[in-house]
């Protein structure tokens, strides 16, 4: 963490409601999901299911992400956030339009109400495109990680229109496609747009840095770039205009492309790296890279196959393996550097002082991992064999891996100066 200019870091105002928000939803989500163990057996278009990927989605996976980014925005650009104001009141907006849109999802209540969340979610999310287009723009110096955030964020407003139209289209019907297949396009650049490639961007400057190594083979992330955009792109044009085929496969194999390359990138730094040791919180980040080839490789089947269980389970590997596993792991090599910063950086040199690490409890991250897995293993068991009781424990696994994130994360930020 040596390298991060804490100096142009923002205040820390600005960030940590994201992260308190984001540990409290987990929480609720978990606490939604083993009150409805059923939906895991039944169809994906179901209004509590609706309820859970977008907590899922936005008020974990998206909320975490923004506090996460407007902190290291300013690293990777070598530059203060454009606006501190903005990114405040996009968290505002974002929990306002996250509490609208899934409550009203939960009973399907469609109207100005939902609308009105996904008009908030939208805004939310212009104030954070502009808050990265403007910071990249004052950072002269080109990085391909600069390139993979903003690629994301614009990716992010792509996936949020839509959702916003699909909400609309629920009260004053006006798609002359079908809203399942709009629905599937909607989640996918969700998916491969927004989250893969700012995971992308982010983890190719993080993981050298916590790794002591780095890679210099800059073309793996170029093609990355290339593949993973064309792949998605060419998935959402042929879905839309003439539906979701056979073709998919093949767009599919191209973003599959584009994640080789960036996990290769990722490889050649580990080979590389100076800290031989690999630390319990990086072994989050991979198995989220393991969930992710796994969820990728199962794309022929969840196509090809009947019923709706394997595409539960792409859907699970994704949402609670890959991008849950990276923010439990990232958030505690962040989270605490962001409030000994807030506590300390005045201290340091001058009195003895508590390093990053010792203002959460390891003892909890440690039970986090292990049951983390736990909990994945049960529920994936339990959703391939359709099997109730197995499945209600593996969500009540979830839960405890919620809370024990949740107790950590406040631990934080109710820390004290001492």
């Amino acid at each position: 963490m040596a390298d991060i200019s804490i100096g142009k870091a923002p205040a820390n105002s600005a960030i940590l409601p994201f992260y308190a928000t984001g540990a409290l939803v987990f929480v609720i989500l978990c606490m939604v999901m083993v009150l409805n163990p059923e939906v895991f057996t039944g169809h994906y278009f179901s209004p509590h299911l609706l309820t859970i990927v977008h907590l899922a989605a936005l008020g974990w996976g998206t909320m975490i992400i923004f506090g996460a980014a407007y902190q290291l925005l300013p690293v990777i650009c070598e530059q203060d956030l454009y606006s501190e104001r903005w990114a405040s009141f996009s968290w505002y907006t974002l929990t306002a339009g996250v509490a609208l849109l899934t409550t009203t999802f939960w009973n399907l209540n469609t109207g100005w109400i939902m609308i009105s969340g996904g008009i908030l979610i939208v805004f939310s999310v212009l104030l954070f495109i502009t808050n990265v287009v403007k910071t990249s723009n004052i950072c002269s110096k080109y990085s391909i990680q600069k390139l993979f955030i903003s690629s994301s964020a614009i990716w992010l407003l792509i996936t949020v229109i839509i959702g916003l139209l699909l909400a609309i289209n629920l009260s004053f019907p006006f798609f002359e496609k079908e809203h399942l297949q709009i629905l599937k396009l909607h989640a996918h650049a969700g998916l491969g747009g927004w989250f893969l490639q700012l995971i992308t961007g982010v983890s190719t400057k993080l993981v050298p840095m916590f790794l002591l190594g780095k890679s210099t083979k800059e073309k793996l992330l170029k093609f990355a770039f290339i593949f993973q955009n064309l792949g998605l792109i060419l998935f959402l044009l042929d879905g839309y205009f003439f539906g979701i085929s056979y073709r998919s496969l093949l767009y599919a194999a191209l973003v599959f492309t584009g994640i080789m390359s960036w996990l290769l990138y990722l490889y050649d730094a580990f080979k590389k790296r100076l800290r031989k040791k690999i630390e319990l919180l990086m072994k989050h980040s991979f198995l989220s890279f393991l969930c992710l080839i796994i969820s990728l490789l199962m794309i022929p089947m969840v196509y090809y196959s009947q019923g709706y269980q394997w595409t539960m389970l792409y859907g699970t590997l994704l949402f609670m393996g890959w991008i849950t596993s990276i923010i439990l792991g990232k958030t505690f090599k962040t989270l605490p550097f962001i409030i000994w910063n807030g506590h300390y950086k005045h201290l340091s040199g001058k009195v003895k002082v508590p390093l990053p690490k010792h203002l959460y409890s390891e003892k909890l991250t440690i039970w986090q991992f292990r049951i983390f897995i736990a909990a994945l293993l049960v529920l994936v068991t339990g959703i391939i064999a359709q099997y109730l009781p197995v499945i209600r424990i593996g969500l009540l696994l979830w839960l405890a891996v919620s809370v024990l994130y949740c107790v950590n994360v406040f631990k934080l930020l109710l820390h004290k100066t001492k």
